[in-house]
């Protein structure tokens, strides 16, 4: 078989996907098989003495849609004889069977597929009649080309050196996660320090009020309002004892531990006993693996000196009355001790306000309605008074 004939019919039938290379030789699926620089019957018209090889026709026929120029470069790149441009035309319309012949076709002979020129049946002669490797090659023509070459092949890169590439490097990948590492397990250390961590009382049921809060009843730290650093023990956040304000001792734990704001009048109906002196919050929707707990209380002049150290947060009324008999000269002082927050409606009126906007306080604005919008809320809330958390640990 004539390997310009066969590579025609192969792209009339539309299986040049059929035709592999393996080696120094193409196969034309499980039949034939020559080697790739053998001369076809298709001479060039440029250069009368030269056929085009198999692989010179194989990789023109694989990339006839290029431009001239990007097939020439192309070539040049693989290596192989390209084809000169007065041929293309007629060698394209020939080998997709536009026309039937070509005066640049001049046939050889080739043997047939019983013959020693076709690799695939190799021939006793050339093996010295060695029964053995006579079988061995059947068995291989029956093979898959694909099955063929992953027989052959060798890894040249595994999981590890496939990494290393040109120009391009994991080390900052390693050491953001190095860092973020480091700084999870600061954040642990400091929660342990400063006695934020709290996973044990709180699966024993929280804290209660009054002699259940399980305090160690030996001596305190000393009151140090002076200082920057917090208190020993759970942190304290005070909030409002009056009902007008938003947020109170009844709602606080649904609002940052759920992410959902619920009226004070509406919880009150729904809690049933005495009102609580103190209950325990902590921050739910997080990642970090510690739990923190807070304290929130809504009674300052119960606070003891010491109790005054662990003092973190207040929400505040937007009342100068508020503060009153506070162990502190004035609200600026405060809120350089303390973060504030301030919760409003987003649509009440700018008066409203108008005095918390003149402290140093973070002011949180909820809706009347959309309750989605709540965890956001909440969120600000948290973020603010982690980041004063971390300054104040320093």
């Amino acid at each position: 078989m004539d390997p310009l004939t066969l590579l025609r019919e192969y792209t009339i039938r539309n299986e040049l996907h059929k035709i592999v290379r393996i080696g120094d030789d193409y196969r034309f699926g499980n039949d034939y098989s020559f080697p790739c620089t053998i001369e076809t019957a298709y001479r060039s018209k440029h250069v009368q003495a030269n056929r085009y090889t198999l692989e010179t026709l194989i990789n023109f026929i694989t990339n006839h849609h290029l431009k001239h120029t990007d097939y020439i470069q192309q070539s040049r790149s693989l290596r192989i004889p390209a084809v000169t441009l007065p041929d293309r035309k007629p060698l394209l319309d020939y080998l997709t069977g536009k026309t039937a012949s070509s005066d640049s076709i001049e046939f050889l002979k080739f043997p047939q597929p019983n013959e020693t020129t076709v690799p695939v049946s190799v021939s006793a002669a050339s093996l010295g009649n060695d029964e053995n490797f006579l079988t061995d090659v059947r068995v291989l023509e029956n093979r898959n080309p694909i099955e063929l070459i992953r027989a052959v092949e060798k890894p040249l890169k595994d999981r590890e050196s496939i990494l290393m590439c040109k120009n391009r490097d994991f080390y900052s990948v390693f050491t953001a996660a190095l860092r973020r590492d480091e700084e999870r397990q600061r954040a642990e250390s400091l929660q342990r320090k400063y006695g934020l961590v709290a996973k044990n009382r709180i699966e024993r049921g929280g804290f209660g009020g009054g002699d259940e809060l399980g305090y160690d009843g030996g001596p305190k730290a000393k009151m140090h309002l002076k200082g920057s650093k917090i208190g020993e023990g759970v942190p304290i956040i005070l909030v409002p004892s009056a009902f007008s304000t938003l947020i109170t001792i009844y709602n606080v734990k649904e609002f940052l531990e759920d992410g959902v704001f619920i009226p004070t009048d509406v919880k009150l109906k729904q809690m049933k006993g005495t009102k609580p002196d103190c209950i325990t919050v902590q921050k739910k929707f997080s990642r970090d693996r510690v739990v923190t707990a807070y304290e929130v209380r809504d009674k300052p002049s119960a606070l003891k000196a010491e109790d005054w150290d662990r003092v973190v947060a207040v929400f505040v009324l937007g009342k100068e009355w508020q503060f009153k008999d506070w162990p502190f000269k004035n609200h600026v002082e405060i809120f350089n001790k303390i973060v504030g927050f301030f919760l409003r409606f987003e649509d009440d009126s700018v008066e409203s306000a108008k005095t918390a906007k003149q402290w140093n306080v973070k002011i949180i604005s909820i809706s009347k309605n959309k309750r989605h919008q709540d965890r956001a809320a909440a969120l600000e809330v948290w973020e603010k008074l982690e980041e004063f958390m971390r300054s104040r640990s320093h």
